[in-house]
């Protein structure tokens, strides 16, 4: 059986090219009415270029598909509204948000500059923040929504010259852990997506030794989150080159003592560092509060 999308509206942030222009062909193709968000700005975020997003759209009606064109920002909470809006006036509801809308802006944390910093932030992060917003209380009020924001292996792991892409990524996850925690009892469930895939992202790199890892191989998991047979929420999804992961915070069961000096952790390093039996607290229903409790007990035994 497929799993369609028919009579959902998908907003996708991002959608002119790349993963996002992939996600929204693949939601329109399944039955889904697209809100194609994105102003066509450069790799670092400057310029505007309306086409792409026209051009997503031409070819999701000419397919008999149907889609409308937003090229507001997601980079301020202006932005962010009228995307949302968009959709409340052209289609009455907001099933399915996906922040894919992203730039790059590279430098040495030795060089970096604020403005660099706090540009990345303004599309990934705030830009998270500022087209979910919007959604997120309409989604509860119709007792559904899928939520899916993008994070990266960045955002998990570093990488180096993109302090500012890094911490955008990781804020995400925090961002989605909130949004599946207040949506669990709203029917609104929220995940995000680690891809990797070669588009204008990766423009600068050396990606001659890829295996194929076209967007066409993340854009699936995309689409399961997007759908309502998704029955996980709080969780982080990797795709890469066709692998598919789940990505979990986990902790080392850790070392007790009722006081503690700076020689006693010296000499239990080892043992406070031992991940051999992880502990993992899922986000939902609270992993917040059974982290507490666990730490807790552990002072209890």
């Amino acid at each position: 059986m497929n799993l369609r999308f028919d009579d959902r509206v998908a907003v996708i942030t991002g959608a002119g090219r790349g993963l996002g222009r992939e996600y929204a062909l693949m939601l329109a193709a399944r039955g889904a009415k697209v809100v194609v968000n994105d102003p066509g700005g450069g790799l670092t975020g400057d310029g505007c270029d309306t086409g792409p997003a026209h051009s997503v759209v031409d070819e999701i009606r000419a397919a008999g598909g149907q889609a409308v064109v937003t090229t507001d920002t997601v980079a301020t909470a202006t932005g962010g509204r009228a995307i949302i809006d968009s959709a409340l006036e052209t289609y009455g509801r907001v099933d399915i948000l996906i922040h894919n809308a992203g730039i790059v802006r590279r430098g040495s944390l030795k060089d970096m500059s604020y403005q660099d910093f706090d540009a990345v932030l303004d599309v990934h992060l705030r830009g998270a923040f500022h087209v979910v917003r919007p959604a997120f209380p309409v989604m509860c009020a119709a007792g559904y929504g899928r939520v899916v924001l993008t994070s990266s292996i960045g955002g998990l792991y570093g990488n180096r010259e993109v302090a500012n892409y890094a911490a955008a990524k990781a804020g995400i996850v925090g961002l989605c852990n909130v949004v599946a925690l207040e949506g669990a009892a709203e029917g609104v469930t929220c995940n995000a997506i680690v891809p990797g895939a070669v588009t204008r992202m990766a423009d600068g790199l050396d990606t001659s030794a890829y295996p194929p890892m076209g967007p066409e191989l993340v854009a699936p998991v995309v689409g399961w989150l997007a759908h309502e047979n998704c029955t996980v929420t709080g969780e982080v999804f990797v795709a890469i080159a066709g692998r598919v992961a789940r990505a979990v915070v986990s902790e080392s069961p850790g070392v007790y003592r009722p006081e503690w000096t700076i020689e006693d952790v010296d000499a239990d390093i080892d043992a406070i560092r031992d991940i051999t039996t992880p502990v993992t607290f899922p986000v939902v229903p609270d992993g917040h509060a059974e982290h507490i409790r666990y730490s807790f007990g552990r002072a209890h035994v």
